[in-house]
């Protein structure tokens, strides 16, 4: 079956990138279809990453409270256990509220939906197929926003079962006793704590000397200092090489940087060493379009391939694979179509790692601004000195800004703190319009409030904190 009509603006993918991209495109007047492969539409941001991983870190992160924390604010729960069918539905019932949303999103602006495998053809033409029924539309501009999909180990595929992605491990029935996580980025940190919470044994392996290797290294002990206290186990500087069964246990071996073997009996291996962009079965070279060496599609700042009226954002091009980049390149991208001014300033995308406390961070670190050459002034509050963080018990962490030293432009921002996935908006919206760290230190926070630290490491990059000895 063939549309007769054809679209002004169809879409690839429904993930963030994609039905974002998808509505502003009906918001400015064009007819609009978006073709999902999965049943459910959001991608995998809303069914099998994101959103579910952020509810279980939320379930966990109460009973971890009541378990350990409840007893010093005078509550006590006695006969504590955990429920992990009730603890899934209640993931499960957010996700299903969430993509009904989209849903509801796609009906409102009248945006057509077809479900099925998107296969790009000449002439604007995409092929569905696995859907109700094989059909093709056409359509003037296609934008592709299909995400991207686990990075898999050679010597340590994927089985579903014993060893898997981020996308089980979200899923599992029962908590697992032993578990190693391969990688210590923000997959491997979120899910890893989410089921040491549990009660499992969580042994984390990093490649690199460091967890959350993006951040600053003063950052990233502080992080690992933390986790430790929580229960986590790491192994830096190590390798994985192998998974072997002995005498019916799973053994998963590696190598230390003294290059001793070391092995791990475990239940399961979550395998969380980054994603790859997802292309498969698009069609690309069919059109003429080729990958780079990473996978990627190469675009230009219009977001255009190198096929008239085909573009591409989010996780299958250059740039951090994130959903609020994949949302803001998508806005972009169909504001350019339709002439006006779309941009992204990729200098100011926040990045977050969901754990407790969470690790937030926009713009440069204090390692790359020194890489670059340039001069700067580094202010930090601890979260021991902030009023709200005690009476929460959130007082490990710590809030770093840092600036340029002869302009005092904010450069990067970096928190490790209760709740700095939220403080971090008030950075990026300073680094937004160029502001200095003198204006984040001018500006009235709230008090008693954990993001009065913020302005406290803003007001001692030139020394003039207040609440600081």
């Amino acid at each position: 079956m063939s549309q007769e009509q054809p679209f002004d603006i169809a879409v690839i993918g429904s993930g963030p990138g994609g039905y974002v991209a998808a509505i502003k495109a009906a918001q400015l007047g064009f007819k609009t279809a978006i073709v999902e492969k999965s049943k459910s539409l959001g991608g995998t941001c809303l069914n099998v990453g994101c959103i579910p991983s952020k509810a279980l870190l939320h379930s966990t992160e109460m009973y971890h409270f009541a378990a350990h924390g409840a007893d010093d604010h005078g509550i006590d729960l006695t006969n504590l256990s955990i429920n992990i069918e009730k603890l899934m539905a209640k993931k499960d019932k957010i996700v299903s509220q969430l993509c009904g949303g989209v849903s509801q999103l796609m009906k409102a602006n009248k945006i057509t939906v077809f479900n099925g495998l998107g296969t790009l053809k000449d002439n604007g033409k995409i092929e569905i197929r696995g859907g109700k029924s094989e059909e093709e539309i056409t359509a003037k501009h296609i934008i592709i926003a299909t995400g991207s999909a686990s990075v898999e180990l050679p010597f340590l595929p994927f089985d579903g079962e014993t060893v898997v992605s981020s996308t089980e491990a979200i899923a599992f029935d029962e908590v697992p006793k032993k578990m190693v996580v391969v990688g210590a980025g923000a997959i491997g940190l979120e899910l890893g704590s989410v089921w040491s919470r549990l009660g499992a044994q969580v042994d984390v392996i990093e490649f690199l000397p460091l967890i959350a290797p993006t951040f600053d290294k003063d950052v990233s002990k502080m992080a690992e200092r933390v986790f430790k206290k929580q229960g986590m186990n790491f192994h830096l500087s190590t390798k994985v090489t192998g998974l072997k069964k002995e005498g019916g246990k799973n053994i998963l071996t590696a190598e230390n940087k003294k290059g001793e073997e070391i092995e791990f009996e475990c239940d399961k291996v979550l395998v969380s060493v980054g994603r790859k962009p997802f292309t498969e079965s698009l069609g690309l070279e069919g059109i003429g379009i080729e990958t780079d060496d990473k996978g990627r599609i190469p675009v230009n700042e219009h977001f255009k391939t190198s096929v008239d009226g085909v573009y591409a954002i989010g996780d299958v091009i250059a740039g951090p694979m994130l959903a609020h980049k994949a949302e803001e390149e998508g806005v972009a991208c169909v504001e350019r179509i339709a002439g006006e001014a779309g941009h992204v300033n990729y200098d100011v995308i926040p990045n977050v790692i969901y754990t407790e406390p969470e690790i937030s961070s926009v713009g440069m670190t204090q390692e790359e601004a020194k890489e670059k050459g340039l001069d700067v002034k580094v202010g930090k509050f601890n979260m021991m000195a902030n009023g709200r963080a005690i009476a929460m018990d959130g007082t490990d962490g710590f809030a770093k800004v840092i600036a340029d030293k002869e302009t005092d432009r904010i450069l990067g921002v970096q928190i490790i703190a209760k709740g700095s996935s939220e403080m971090i908006a008030s950075a990026v919206a300073h680094m937004e319009y160029g502001g200095s760290a003198e204006d984040l230190g001018r500006t009235i926070h709230a008090h008693p409030t954990m993001s009065e630290a913020l302005k406290e490491a803003a007001l001692a990059v030139d020394k003039k904190a207040i609440h600081s000895v």
